[in-house]
């Protein structure tokens, strides 16, 4: 007769483990993959125009440019939020809404809102770095249209958005 079970000598190896759960997953997030993408190519490009502009007011200004860690640190912070942030809105949308016949896809929401964040970021560095009246017209005509609906977008000071590092011979 033969006896089917568990065999109580085998050990599962963590790596193996660790390498199933993740699997797991994202196999299960499968379906908000391309949002996170999406996010992700928007930060970057967010991130790397920033530097740009930083680099770009420092040579204007006549200062020295230095690129500071603590900043990337900031955007990989802000990375991992807006993924929880999406994940969260997914969660909520398949858990909750759905349950009520809501679908109203809360996770594209709230990407949308990030991204169009980072698209208005974008413009704001690229008009910085080039200066080109294209991009200064799409900023006044977006800061317009978000007047027109009431939406008040201030203007950041220059002290607010100086991300230059100003080296002092002393330092080193």
């Amino acid at each position: 007769m033969h006896r089917i079970g568990f065999n109580m000598n085998y050990t599962i190896d963590p790596q193996q483990w660790y390498t199933g759960a993740a699997a797991a997953a994202v196999a299960y997030f499968t379906p908000i993959y391309t949002l996170i993408i999406l996010v992700f190519v928007f930060v970057a490009i967010d991130f790397i125009t920033g530097v740009m502009a930083s680099r770009a007011r420092a040579k204007r200004a006549g200062m020295k440019w230095a690129f500071e860690s603590s900043k990337a640190w900031n955007t990989i912070a802000k990375l991992c939020f807006i993924m929880v942030g999406i994940v969260m809105a997914w969660l909520i949308q398949r858990y909750i809404f759905s349950e009520f016949g809501m679908n109203i896809k809360l996770e594209y929401l709230f990407t949308g809102f990030v991204c169009g964040v980072e698209f208005w970021s974008y413009l704001e560095n690229a008009a910085e770095i080039s200066n080109h009246p294209v991009f200064r017209w799409l900023k006044k005509f977006m800061k317009s249209k978000f007047d027109d609906a009431g939406i008040n977008i201030p203007e950041q000071t220059d002290e607010e958005r100086q991300v230059i590092h100003i080296r002092r011979d002393d330092q080193f």
